[in-house]
């Protein structure tokens, strides 16, 4: 029998990830909070588009209101839930679905920022996986419409991370891995802190510098200012996660030290890491229209995950006795545009001073 699948969060990420698995024949549900969203996919369908044609198809998945949980999975209990919703909404979200997990059940998260140990917090260190989408960008612009603006990865690059948090290859990873390799590549990894960490630095680099100044994720690369400062938001990251013990993958296709030395002012390899940014974008057929998850939630006027990024950087850097003037000043910049208190522009940026 096929594992019963549930995605609590069905936006860009869960809603992109869980329709595709639908349409590879999975049994899957989404559970979302928005109701015109869950509306949408039982009248319409999911609709999924990406940059290639074979990209674009419609797929009829079952999908449920939060408030419709309780009756949904009586009879058969859930194998894997992805828990795919903003940080701060993680700790509910993990609440909601553990009553209903299957005795074998896992809860698999597949989120920015590291909320591992708030999953775990409600089902168990020994039920708790991870999953993380290294080298995608997907927005859910419409509801029922989500879209992919960047191209697949395929066996030039990786685009998802599977792993324990024991880091340990297990049966059960393997299986999730099978799965998810239908949609893209994926890897299984022994160093989910390692990957968790590495990630966070991107999220870090690319997140609040689009949301802060308005432009999208091509525009802050094309950006000598803006690119230069998330460099040096990147170094400060790579810095504190050596310090805290993570071995580190490579962020932005870049080696850390290399990020590290560019953010840190060495004129070479600041000259190779700028260029490999802007290279980087060109791979990946990025879209003009492509905006990381902070923007798109900035847009959206909805909260940002600012506190679970950059302040967190931070915050960690402190515990590590290093400090992170950028990770903090760019924290309170996002705080201010997500407040109404100054508009989105890239002089949020460039007027800042270290």
């Amino acid at each position: 029998m096929r594992p019963r699948i549930a995605f609590i969060g069905a936006g860009a990420v869960g809603g992109y990830v869980g329709g595709h698995l639908a349409r590879l024949g999975q049994d899957v549900t989404l559970i979302d909070p928005w109701p015109e969203h869950v509306e949408a996919i039982r009248a319409h369908g999911l609709a999924l588009s990406g940059l290639e044609p074979e990209e674009n198809v419609t797929v009829q998945v079952p999908a449920l209101h939060l408030t419709e949980v309780q009756s949904a999975f009586r009879h058969r209990p859930i194998d894997i839930a992805f828990v795919s919703v903003k940080s701060y909404d993680t700790v509910w979200a993990a609440h909601l679905v553990a009553p209903y997990l299957a005795e074998g059940g896992f809860v698999v998260s597949l989120q920015n920022c590291i909320n591992e140990e708030r999953i775990a917090s409600a089902v168990g260190w020994g039920r708790t996986l991870s999953m993380i989408a290294a080298t995608i960008s997907v927005d859910l612009y419409e509801a029922g419409k989500i879209r992919r603006t960047v191209g697949r990865g395929g066996s030039g690059r990786i685009v998802f991370a599977v792993g324990e948090v024991h880091g340990r290859i297990t049966p059960r990873l393997e299986a999730l891995r099978d799965m998810i390799a239908g949609i893209d590549s994926v890897k299984a990894t022994t160093n989910l802190w390692g990957e968790r960490w590495s990630k966070l630095c991107v999220n870090a680099m690319r997140n609040p510098t689009s949301a802060a100044t308005g432009l999208s994720g091509n525009q802050c690369d094309q950006h000598p200012q803006i690119r230069r400062f998330a460099l040096r938001i990147g170094a400060e990251a790579v810095r504190i996660g050596q310090a805290l013990g993570y071995s580190l993958e490579k962020i932005q296709a870049m080696d850390p030290a290399l990020l590290a030395a560019a953010g840190e002012g060495d004129l070479t390899a600041l000259e190779t890491a700028e260029a490999t940014l802007v290279e980087n974008g060109r791979k990946a057929q990025r879209s003009d229209l492509q905006r990381p998850s902070m923007a798109q939630d900035m847009a959206k006027g909805r909260k940002t995950e600012i506190d679970f990024i950059n302040g967190f950087i931070a915050a960690e850097g402190k515990k590590a006795g290093l400090p992170a003037p950028a990770n903090a000043a760019l924290t309170e910049i996002v705080k201010r545009v997500e407040l109404g208190e100054v508009p989105a522009r890239p002089e949020n940026i460039i007027g800042i001073n270290i």
